[in-house]
């Protein structure tokens, strides 16, 4: 008699512990390359989490270690966090891709998403992406349109398939509404510094570059064109700047006159409300304008009206399906065909990109 007691009594004890922890949050981390008061990216991952939060309140826990190094250090902290009981880890930048899977074999229960990388070694790993280069075909158009000296400036951060599409986006689409624009490239070999970001800025600046383009995280080229406007000579032009992966609001309505906004947060609500009700499955995922996670942000009153509405046309028809910002004829730099006339670059050429289109001049490092 005593041991069924005893035994019912475990069995309760069991039951109660099993319905307590089917009541427990889902832990989702979240890696970050830079501080999450970037202004740009690591910022915008985060709003992010926090959209995450405010959806599934007390069902989910969010953990998160800002300002991870790209290398061995992002494994140490990506095992950490699996340790820490994650069931579900984002880590946010490409140079997270060989930690992220080496510790995902190691961790086969918890899942691990990485975002702009494209390997997935083991069936935990996943990959998302944005269609970033959409979002660069339109400031692109308002850049060609923006600028007096016909010098556009781009500060890229690494020399990878993403980057190297926004840079092409962007110049081919200035070229078409200015057949005179040039684009200088400067590789700031960072994805946050600011110092060195202020300094890419101002060195395009003293080059003639008036309107710039960034794919780096901060908000010092902003700040760098702030300070020059505010400087000028009589007949020197005024400097134009974007908005990066954040609205940059700050510094609107100049320098910065549109953003490229990184709407990451119905990726991170679908792919956590997957994993809670059990339908969650490995993916890649390339998402766009369509999808909702490239957005354009306000563009401003510096901006001509026949301008604005062009960009805007381009918005709805990139977010309708009806125009793909890389449709031939392109060539690449050298001259060769990329893509013949009305032809429609696929995703795998894309992925790939590795080289620079014909006019921009310079070479891309390795």
């Amino acid at each position: 008699m005593r041991l069924t007691t005893i035994l019912a009594g475990a069995l309760t004890l069991g039951l109660a512990g099993a319905a307590a922890a089917q009541d427990d949050p889902l832990k989702v981390g979240f890696i970050y390359v830079g501080p999450i008061g970037d202004g740009g990216w690591t910022f915008q991952h985060n709003e992010g989490r926090l959209a995450l939060e405010e959806h599934f309140g007390d069902r989910v826990e969010t953990i998160y270690q800002e300002s991870v190094p790209e290398g061995a250090d992002a494994e140490r902290v990506i095992t950490q966090m699996a340790l820490q009981g994650a069931d579900i880890i984002f880590t946010t930048s490409f140079g997270y891709m060989d930690a992220t899977n080496n510790v995902a074999e190691k961790f086969p229960d918890v899942k691990f998403e990485h975002a702009t990388g494209y390997k997935r070694d083991h069936p935990n790993v996943s990959t998302y992406d944005a269609r970033f280069y959409e979002g660069r075909a339109v400031i692109g158009t308002i850049a060609g349109h923006m600028t007096e000296t016909n010098k556009i400036g781009y500060i890229g951060s690494f020399p990878i398939p993403e980057v190297i599409q926004g840079i092409n986006s962007s110049y081919l689409h200035a070229k078409k509404v200015n057949p005179d624009v040039e684009m200088v490239v400067t590789w700031a070999y960072t994805w946050f510094d600011p110092a060195k970001e202020a300094d890419a800025a101002r060195a395009m600046i003293d080059q003639g570059v008036d309107v710039i383009l960034q794919h780096t995280d901060s908000t010092a080229p902003q700040a760098a064109a702030q300070e020059a406007n505010a400087n000028r000579g009589e007949g020197d032009p005024m400097i134009y700047t974007f908005g990066q992966a954040s609205d940059m609001a700050a510094f609107k309505p100049t320098p910065r006159i549109a953003s490229i906004i990184d709407e990451w947060s119905p990726y991170y609500i679908k792919r956590v409300g997957a994993l809670m009700d059990g339908t969650y499955e490995q993916t890649a995922s390339w998402g766009g304008m369509p999808e909702g996670e490239v957005v354009i942000g306000e563009i401003t009153e510096a901006v001509p009206a026949e301008v604005k509405a062009e960009a805007e046309a381009m918005i709805a028809a990139i977010t309708a399906g009806e125009y793909h910002p890389f449709t031939g004829p392109i060539n690449k730099q050298d001259g060769t065909v990329f893509l013949e006339e009305g032809q429609v670059a696929e995703d795998s050429q894309l992925a790939t990109m590795d080289f620079y289109v014909e006019g921009i001049e310079g070479e891309i490092p390795n």
